[in-house]
This record gives C-alpha cells, sequence and structure tokens, in this order.
C-alpha cells in the first residue's frame, strides 16, 4: 500500500526531486549516483544505449554526454513529457518495460536505475528476460536499486525510507536474489550483481 507521501512524491516533481537528492547523499550525491552503475562500462558515440524507466531523465542526461543514440523509454507520459524538456538530445518511447517495442539484438548498453523495487515479482521476471531479448550479443545490462544491506547499520535507515515512500513491492526486491535471476536468465551473474546499491 503507497503512503502518502509517496503518492505526493509522485504529483510534485519538486518533492520527487528533494528525496531523490537526500537519499543519494548516502552515496555522494545525486550526480555519482546516476552514474554509479556506469562507472569502468565503455559506451562509444554512435553505442546504442536504452535508459529503461527513464522518469525525468535523470540518468539520460548522463547517458547522451557519452552516446549520439540514447533512447528512453518509461509508461508515463508526463514523466516522458519532462524527459524531453530536460534532455532533448535523447529519444523517446511510451511503452511499459515488459512489453518493449523494440527489435531483438538492438542495444550495445541496457540501464535501469532504481525502477525494479516498483515492480510485482512476475513483472520483474517480464522486464529481465526482455532486457535480455532486446541487448546485442555482448551487450551490458547495468541497474541500480535496493537491496538488502550487508551491514546491520544501515537496516534502520533503508526501513525508515521504504515505509516512508515505498510499497510492498520494494520490501520484496530486499528478499529477491537477483544474482540467481539473472543467472537464470542467461546473464553474466557478477557483473550484474556488483551494480547493484543500497542507498
Amino acid at each position: 500500500m503507497a503512503t502518502i507521501l509517496r503518492d505526493w512524491s509522485y504529483r510534485y516533481q519538486w518533492l520527487y526531486d528533494g528525496i531523490s537528492r537526500l537519499a543519494a547523499l548516502s552515496v555522494g550525491g545525486e550526480a555519482r549516483f546516476r552514474q554509479l552503475a556506469l562507472q569502468g562500462l565503455t559506451i562509444h558515440s554512435d553505442s546504442q544505449v536504452l535508459d529503461l524507466c527513464c522518469g525525468s531523465g535523470q540518468t539520460t542526461e548522463f547517458l547522451v554526454k557519452t552516446s549520439q543514440n540514447v533512447t528512453g523509454l518509461d509508461a508515463s507520459p508526463k514523466s516522458l513529457q519532462r524527459a524531453r524538456l530536460n534532455v532533448p538530445e535523447a529519444s523517446y518511447i511510451e511503452a511499459f518495460a515488459e512489453e518493449m517495442p523494440f527489435a531483438d539484438n538492438l542495444f550495445d548498453v541496457v540501464h535501469i536505475s532504481v525502477a525494479l523495487h516498483e515492480m510485482q515479482p512476475q513483472q520483474l521476471r517480464k522486464i529481465i528476460n526482455e532486457v535480455y531479448r532486446v541487448l546485442k550479443p555482448g551487450g551490458v545490462f547495468t541497474l541500480v536499486d535496493f537491496h538488502a544491506p550487508t551491514n546491520p547499520i544501515f537496516w534502520p535507515g533503508i526501513s525508515v525510507f521504504l515505509l516512508l515512500f515505498e510499497t510492498e513491492t520494494a520490501w520484496e526486491l530486499l528478499k529477491t536474489d537477483l544474482a540467481e535471476l539473472l543467472a537464470k536468465t542467461g546473464y553474466t551473474t557478477l557483473l550484474m550483481a556488483a551494480k547493484r546499491l543500497c542507498y
């Protein structure tokens, strides 16, 4: 069940942005957070890059600095409207992540930032399969999202954050073994698992 704070954060862009910036402080700020999963990744100017569940373009902004072929996909028309204003250099598609209107083996890189925790378990599996389908052989899937803290000191912080701003799907993701799920789909497990983050 969504809290009123969550509803407000999606209704008011200023509140959403403020919460994002506050949460990202734990990893060195929003700019670092948005680029965290891309560190060490070589993206060429002609690489085909998909920013999946791109929202208002917070990560798209960094992707267009490395590639001239960035596509943002999101199911929210309002988010895409904001993304087009914020990052006009990218192209945008309105669609669901679990049913992407793309050909097989199209993208060199697919990136998703803090969106998997919004998905029901069945949706999560469909999205992971869809990403695998649209990636070129040897392509890279990078992701950043919640995971269960390995250090107990972080549990109170993440618990309060989820209680205030998230739904039960975020708690489900904490219990999900993403590395195992990705491995069963065919991904290189260690590369994918290394990109997860608790902020």
